[in-house]
């Protein structure tokens, strides 16, 4: 089994379909790493050997950020953006859209869900 960067890939995935289950590897970047490590994109990953698994491993590891290295950048980006004070930081805190997405009506995967109308309120009768 294939394991690059704390990441087991799927063995019965295409190589290029595979090296996107690290974080921070997209398909451009997948095809990219295959081209200059010479093996085909169309191979499984099964089907891959050491040699072609260490070639790749070192690639990744020279030259990009990727899993845990990257998810801690990310987050120490957000924390500064909240600390200074900024536009983006303040949506970030208030678990609103960041990137200017109309939220009047939409926006439900940032706020959550619905909350309902107030239930369980009794009317005060006419006559006391």
């Amino acid at each position: 089994m294939a394991r690059i960067s704390g990441v087991d890939l799927p063995p019965n995935k295409r190589v290029v379909i595979g090296l996107t289950y690290i974080f921070g590897i997209g398909r451009s970047l997948s095809t990219k790493l295959l081209s200059d490590a010479d093996i085909s994109p169309d191979r499984i990953v099964k089907d891959l050997n050491d040699e072609e698994i260490t070639k790749i491993r070192k690639l990744i590891e020279g030259d990009y950020t990727v899993e845990g290295d990257l998810r801690k950048e990310v987050s120490i980006n957000i924390k500064r953006l909240m600390e200074i004070g900024s536009y983006r930081g303040f949506r970030h805190r208030r678990g609103l859209p960041v990137r200017g997405q109309r939220s009047h009506t939409n926006a439900r995967t940032r706020k959550g869900p619905k909350r309902g109308a107030v239930a369980g309120r009794k009317k005060a009768s006419a006559k006391t």
